[in-house]
């Protein structure tokens, strides 16, 4: 045990970064420079004909992207804005672009400094016409010793990206106390060893490991002993090479690889418990001292700190007492930081943290086994279950959404865990009928700790919205802007710390009460016959580096985000990516998973932007869950982007990537064909760009004429259709729309595939989620202006249809059964509750309640859709679609010939007629065969099922002589269902002919 010493800590808890926050009035100024001189229009508003600035994080105004600044002046350099900062700002987020155009790529972010707020950028970096950005006095071109563009992978091996020329030598440099600088042609302030350039590439498996660095020149480190590497690890790094005795460049160097080699750690880490002691132990392997601050309470700062020990492979350890369990604690981390340049004491939270103090300023010692932070029953509690992944349907909803607006729930629970322990609210009895009647999964948007909601309820405020601010007015988004960012609404994708519930859920943030109402959440969830699903956002944290709410860079610099070509994080997330390629990453990764699935008893995750983890990354998550519970189902966003798009960082987590593997990604060939366009569609095209159940060709809109053209899109859109119904099948054939045989893999989409499945639980299915508009504000603007309401239900009923009856995993937004919408909002992460309300009662869908906060340009093509009061949902829409819905969802229960699990039976059971060049445009049938060769019978009940979905506004006749006389009939949920339209689809036993009417689904059994 270890003896603690009595001290008063400082009133400052987190230390002060290198930035300057902004007072009120301060600007930055963003030079740019284009070589051919090319800027643009900025006379005009089209935000495509000029050069813009798009700045949100730190600016005193954010603007949209479609109304980005325009220049503030032109000078010898180029052009260049000058954004007023808001106060207390200490970096500012901002893009170039024109257009969709970017110019670079990422995300920008200027770190505010006393010294300067201004920065330059060249749009090509071959300069022709010989400016030169500003450099600090004496620096040699080339060389900045604040970047770090060298890399030391193994204890013998360093990389650069230099041109090596004869009479060229290179040095490594260490200061173990920071201090390295240049002068007069040579580096002082620290000690050298040589380096010996290798004219030979990277090895396969260092190739294989750091593919961006293939290209980079090879060095050789003279032999050091593990000792005094580990001491040159703690200090700044720098490499330099020397023509003629004077330096000619020079850089520092990123470590990740060289502490993966060395100090790859297996161990458990945290705050451990055990029967006897409680043990602290912490990963920082480049860190020269760390002390451990023990509270006995959230605020107060009388506590008492010792040091801990170096342990093994980086490790720092101290054992106590079990009655630390309660208390609360911090680390002070020194450590050398390349971002500031010298010694850092670093005051933060543990990234293993279990408990947290209100706002995640502490972290509290837990043991999660205790009977007191677990709700009666909850070792033995019952948890449902599915036989296969595709016996799933998903229901995404955003847990302070589901109970803010519901007047049944007490005040007090409003927006919390403990809402969803009232089994007689509406919204609990809403969810239960939706359970009894199919749905199995609830993917609960981010509950874990994140930053963007204060959670101190006394330090929020509320919008004061007007109740009659008329329907088309920015009266309601400019209440919410005016406090959105103290608010007690975020969707919360801004990670803090991984595997603690978020206090602002909890009754009280201080203490243990999110543990156990987190859990009595999941035990109610489950009583209700629904398993729970995170939201998890292990692929970013809110802050990086020395940033206020940094933890992870605090701790080791340069090692858990991913860094770009010069040592800075990047940000293609839009906050501060994570390299869960560095081992220590993806093992933090992987046991904070592990402690939700065993101590939290979560049955499934959904992995945010998937796409920045790299395949192995989510192989071995797989593995891991596996072993605890192989029902355990993981899905994510397999998007293809940023700085790891093309496999740049090694084989990456994407949609292609992952077939095989049985995890689960968005299906976005599917939703992009049945909604239209693509999700980033602005002006008028939001409009124009109609889909399979909105009226491509068929139902042309004040947009479109219905060419010929658009015929042949409605047959492209229409085989993505099919083969996202198919399990988005890489393998599936039938007849495409050109008269060919044809694979789902062969099917376009955009110049790539649209199959690319292995087996259809991979094919996770949608036409709605949390971003972009929902499915009813979308065919608010691409159906034609004059459609019924009635016409507007049996529209979404198709939308939801496609995908509820899809081969794969269904995943419905919550409300979509609603006709949510959400006022034309298309991303509604900071809205505030007004724009992102359910109503339980069916009372309103929430359509018309104001300008959307992000309405930017697009206010005025949007006024004349809010203004109609016809295109608001009453109670008896509602109540229809949500009918409309059950009666989906028990079909789908009905039969597992739409709950296929395999490949093979795909192939062997699902067949599609109507197709070719000769098909009725609008209509999809589909066959589900269950009496097949070779394959055995899996229905008690059917021996064919066949789905019609015509879109189209006309009734339309379909014959397959094949169905003489097998006894077709209405699926008796659709009968019961209540939609008096249905019904009158037409059934000619004889002929082997069915009638269905206009923009319906009818589904029918032998």
């Amino acid at each position: 045990m270890t003896k603690m010493h009595n001290v008063t800590l400082p009133q400052a808890q987190e230390p002060v970064g290198p930035a300057t926050p902004a007072t009120e009035g301060d600007h930055a100024i963003i030079h740019y420079h284009r070589p051919d001189g090319e800027y643009g229009n900025a006379t005009g508003q089209n935000y495509q004909d000029f050069w813009g600035l798009h700045v949100w994080e730190g600016a005193a105004t954010p603007t949209t992207w479609q109304a980005p600044l325009k220049p503030s002046g032109q000078d010898d350099f180029g052009i260049y804005f000058d954004v007023p900062l808001s106060a207390g700002a200490t970096e500012l987020a901002y893009i170039l672009h024109c257009g969709e155009q970017k110019d670079p790529g990422p995300d920008q972010y200027l770190q505010l400094t006393e010294k300067s707020n201004e920065a330059w950028l060249v749009a090509n970096p071959a300069v022709e016409q010989g400016y030169v950005l500003p450099t600090e006095p004496g620096r040699i071109a080339g060389s900045d010793l604040s970047k770090q563009r060298a890399h030391w992978l193994t204890a013998n091996t360093i990389v650069w990206d230099v041109e090596h020329q004869a009479g060229m030598h290179y040095a490594l440099y260490y200061a173990p106390l920071g201090g390295l600088a240049i002068d007069n042609g040579q580096i002082i302030g620290g000690k050298a060893i040589p380096l010996h350039y290798e004219p030979t590439e990277l090895s396969s498996t260092l190739k294989a490991k750091f593919p961006h660095l293939a290209h980079y020149q090879c060095f050789t480190v003279e032999q050091v002993e593990q000792d005094e590497l580990a001491a040159f690890l703690q200090g700044q790094l720098a490499v330099a090479v020397t023509l003629d005795e004077i330096v000619i460049n020079a850089t520092g160097i990123q470590i990740p690889g060289i502490l993966d080699e060395l100090f790859h750690y297996t161990g458990a880490l945290g705050a451990i418990v055990s029967p006897t002691a409680v043990t602290v132990r912490l990963w920082a392997p480049t860190a020269q001292q760390v002390t451990l601050y023990l509270f006995d309470d959230a605020t107060g700062n009388s506590c008492h700190h010792a040091p801990l020990d170096r342990g093994p492979q980086g490790t720092w350890e101290l054992q106590g007492e079990r009655s630390w369990i309660g208390k609360y604690y911090l680390y002070e981390v020194t450590v050398y930081v390349p971002e500031t340049g010298k010694i850092e004491h670093n005051l933060v939270t543990d990234p293993y943290s279990l408990g947290l103090a209100m706002n995640g300023t502490r972290s509290l010692i837990v043991d999660l086994t205790d009977p007191a932070l677990q709700p009666s029953g909850w070792q033995q509690h019952p948890r449902p279950q599915v036989e296969a992944p595709t016996d799933i349907v998903l229901y995404e909803l955003h847990l302070r959404d589901f109970s803010i607006n519901d007047q049944s729930v007490p005040i007090a629970l409003r927006g919390k865990y403990g809402a969803f322990a009232m089994a007689d609210s509406a919204g609990m009895r809403h969810l239960q009928r939706l359970a009894a009647a199919g749905l199995t999964h609830i993917h609960l948007l981010p509950v874990f700790d994140f930053l963007s909601v204060n959670e101190d309820p006394n330090a929020r405020r509320e919008p004061n919205i007007p109740i009659d601010a008329p329907p088309d007015s920015n009266i309601q988004a400019n209440a919410i802007k005016a406090v959105r960012e103290v608010d007690g609404f975020n969707w919360g994708y801004d990670p803090h710390h991984y595997t603690v519930p978020d206090g602002a859920y909890a009754t009280n943030a201080n203490g243990t009460a999110r543990i156990l109402e987190f859990r009595q959440m999941v035990q109610a969830l489950h009583a209700a016959g629904l398993s729970v699903v995170m939201d998890v956002v292990y692929n970013h944290t809110h802050d990086g580096g020395q940033q206020p709410r940094s933890v992870l860079g605090k701790i080791v610099p340069g090692y858990y985000h991913r860094l770009n070509a010069e040592g800075g994080i990047e940000r293609s997330t839009c906050c501060a990516n994570t390299a869960t390629e560095h081992a220590m990453m993806e093992k933090l990764m992987l046991d904070s998973l592990q402690v939700w699935a065993e101590h939290y008893c979560m049955d499934g995750f959904r992995f945010d932007l998937m796409g920045h983890h790299m395949k192995s990354n989510m192989v071995k998550v797989r593995a891991l869950l596996d072993a605890i519970d192989p029902s355990i189902y993981i899905y994510g966003e397999g998007w293809d982007f940023g700085e790891v798009m093309h496999n740049a960082r090694g084989v990456n987590a994407t949609q292609l990537n992952l077939a095989g593997t049985g995890i689960g990604t968005f299906n976005d060939r599917l939703r992009n064909a049945v909604r239209g366009g693509r999700p980033f569609d602005s002006g008028a095209a939001l409009i124009a760009n109609q889909g399979f159940i909105n009226g491509r060709w068929y139902a042309p809109n004040t947009q479109n004429w219905g060419h010929d053209w658009e015929r042949d899109a409605l047959l492209s859109i229409s085989d993505q259709i099919r083969v996202g119904l198919a399990g988005n099948l890489a393998d599936y054939t039938f007849e495409a729309a050109d008269g060919y045989l044809t694979s789902g893999s062969e099917i376009d989409y955009y110049g790539g595939p649209t199959g690319y499945n292995a087996e259809p639980n991979e094919n996770v299915v949608y036409v709605e989620a949390h971003d972009n508009q929902t499915l009813y504000d979308n065919n608010v603007y691409k159906l034609p202006r004059d459609t019924s309401m009635a016409d507007r239900v049996r529209v979404q009923t198709l939308g939801l249809a496609l995908t509820i009856l899809a081969q794969g995993v269904p995943f419905l937004h919550a409300g979509s059964e609603m006709l949510r919408s959400k006022s034309l909002e298309r991303d509604s992460y900071n809205s505030g509750d007004w724009f992102n309300r359910l109503f339980f009662d069916y009372s309103s869908n929430n359509f018309g309640v104001g300008l959307p906060v992000e309405a930017g340009f697009e206010s005025e093509l949007m006024r004349p859709f809010l203004a109609n009061p016809a295109l608001r949902a009453d109670e008896r829409a509602i109540r229809q679609c949500i009918a409309n819905v059950h009666a989906l969802l028990t079909i789908r229960k009905s039969s597992p010939l739409f709950r296929l699990r395999t490949k093979a039976d795909v192939m062997a059971r699902l067949a599609f007629h109507n197709t070719g060049p000769k098909q009725i445009p609008g209509m999809i049938v589909m066959s589900l065969a269950d009496q097949v060769e070779d394959f055995p019978r899996i229905d008690a009940k059917y021996k064919l099922i066949v789905v019609v979905f015509n879109a189209t506004t006309h009734p339309q006749k379909f014959q397959k002589l094949d169905w003489q006389g097998i006894g077709l009939t209405l699926h008796p949920a659709l009968r019961d269902s209540g939609d008096a339209v249905v019904l009158e689809t037409g059934i000619d036993d004889e002929k082997g002919a069915l009638t269905v009417p206009p923009r319906t689904v009818a589904v029918l059994v032998s």
